[in-house]
C-alpha cells in the first residue's frame, strides 16, 4: 500500500537550505591550497576542456596567461578558490552555462508532444522540455556514484511526497517525486559538488526541487541517459586529487550512450 500524504502535510513546505549551502567550491591540489597559491601553475584535470571553451590554445598546459584566464573566470561566477586551477567544479560550472539556452541542442533527450524530463547524467544537467520547448531547467543536479548508478532509460514519476523522509539513509528529501523503485528527484541540504555522487537519486537544490515540484505531475515521463563523471570503476584517494588523475582523463567532459 503506497502512503497518500495528507492534505495539512502537502501545506507544509520544507526547510529552505542555509545560505552558502550551494556555493561553488572547487577542488584544488591539497599543497596549493596550503600554500594558498594566488594562481597556480598545475594543469587541471580538465585543462583542454577548460581551454577550450574559453578560446585558449588546447595543450593541456597552464602557462601564467591560461592560469589569468581561468581565474577571472572562476573570479566572475563565484567559484574559490579562484587559484585557476581547471576542476571538476569549474568545468561543471561551464557545462551548465554551455547548456543554459538549448539543453537539448544535441538532441540526446527524445522529443514529445507532452512534458519530458530529461536527466543527462554525463553533463550532470536534467531540464523539462515539452516538444522543443524548455519548460524547466536546465539546472545541475547529483546523480548516482559508482555502484548506485541512476538507472537510465524511460520511466514515469509514480509517487510525489513533498516532505519525504528516507528511513533507509536517515535523511530529509524534500519534493521527492520517484520515477524508478526508490529513485526520485529530490532536494538537498548540501553541495551538489561532490567528488562522489548520490545513492542513486536526481539531487537537486532545493529551490530548482521545488520549481521542479510545480512543473511534474505523476505520470509525467523521465528520460534518464549518460553516466556520470566518476562512476567508473577506481580507487578514491581522499586528500588530494590522485583519484582525478586516475579516472578523470578518459572521462572528461562526460560520455555514454542513450538508450534505444
Amino acid at each position: 500500500m503506497v502512503y497518500t500524504p495528507s492534505a495539512e502535510e502537502e501545506a507544509v513546505e520544507p526547510r529552505r537550505a542555509v545560505e552558502g549551502t550551494y556555493a561553488l567550491v572547487e577542488y584544488v591540489p591539497l599543497g596549493e591550497a596550503v600554500a594558498r597559491v594566488s594562481c597556480t601553475g598545475k594543469a587541471g584535470p580538465y585543462q583542454r576542456q577548460v581551454e577550450r571553451w574559453l578560446g585558449l590554445r588546447v595543450d593541456g598546459r597552464q602557462p601564467g596567461a591560461d592560469c589569468r584566464a581561468i581565474r577571472a573566470f572562476q573570479v566572475s561566477r563565484g567559484i574559490k578558490p579562484a587559484i585557476g586551477f581547471a576542476g571538476p567544479v569549474t568545468w561543471a560550472r561551464i557545462r551548465y552555462l554551455s547548456a543554459r539556452r538549448n539543453p537539448n541542442a544535441d538532441g540526446r533527450c527524445p522529443v514529445r508532444s507532452y512534458p519530458v524530463a530529461c536527466v543527462d547524467l554525463s553533463r550532470q544537467l536534467t531540464w523539462v522540455q515539452q516538444g522543443r520547448k524548455v519548460v524547466f531547467g536546465a539546472v545541475p543536479i547529483r546523480g548516482g556514484r559508482a555502484g548506485y548508478r541512476t538507472r537510465a532509460g524511460w520511466h514515469k514519476v509514480c509517487w510525489r511526497h513533498k516532505n519525504h523522509w528516507s528511513t533507509l539513509y536517515n535523511t530529509p528529501m524534500p519534493y521527492s517525486q520517484f520515477f524508478s523503485g526508490g529513485q526520485a528527484f529530490h532536494g538537498v541540504y548540501g553541495s551538489l559538488n561532490t567528488t562522489v555522487g548520490s545513492m542513486g537519486c536526481v539531487n537537486l537544490s532545493v529551490p530548482d526541487a521545488r520549481r521542479l515540484w510545480s512543473v511534474l505531475k505523476k505520470g509525467d515521463r523521465v528520460f534518464v541517459w549518460g553516466r556520470r563523471p566518476g562512476t567508473w570503476e577506481c580507487s578514491v584517494t581522499f586528500g588530494d586529487l590522485a583519484w582525478w588523475w586516475a579516472c578523470a582523463w578518459d572521462e572528461a567532459g562526460g560520455g555514454g550512450t542513450a538508450p534505444e
